[in-house]
């Protein structure tokens, strides 16, 4: 069934296959790196001198980044710094799931072997009265796009 409308970006939820996975853990602010794109290789042909053919090689992703709120202890957390503090990487698969108005799923990327790559705090400023943020950004393999 086709829809009148666009999607709207601000209702989705993230949800990681860990083992005791909180409700914080689902929660974000923002969410990037939803891409892919071909690796082109180039082919002269023989007797053609006006162009240079392109051809497509093998897709490549690029890193996905969540944003959101700063939470003192969580399964995320301590994944993040498994990986990061004690080099004991262990790839998940996650979905990010994009969110109607009643809550039900539109549509979903099945991301597929993410690992952290980096962790990122946002400035502490005592002039200013922020919530602090945490930027998680994850290494994956490949994604797939899910209709419902």
């Amino acid at each position: 069934m086709f829809s009148k409308y666009p999607a709207v970006g601000f209702h989705f939820l993230v949800t990681f296959e860990l083992i005791g996975q909180t409700p914080v853990d689902t929660q974000f602010q923002e969410v990037s790196g939803l891409d892919v794109e071909f690796t082109m290789e180039s082919f002269n042909e023989g007797g053609q001198n006006r162009f240079v053919h392109q051809l497509p090689v093998r897709t490549q992703y690029t890193q996905l980044t969540l944003k959101r709120g700063y939470f003192i202890e969580s399964v995320l957390t301590r994944w993040f710094r498994e990986a990061i503090e004690d080099f004991n990487i262990q790839p998940v698969n996650l979905l990010i799931t994009l969110l109607n108005e009643n809550h039900l799923p539109v549509q979903s990327w099945y991301v597929v072997n993410a690992y952290p790559k980096k962790w990122q705090l946002s400035n502490f400023n005592a002039m200013e009265n922020n919530l602090v943020f945490e930027t998680l950004v994850l290494q994956y393999s490949y994604f797939n796009h899910i209709i419902p």
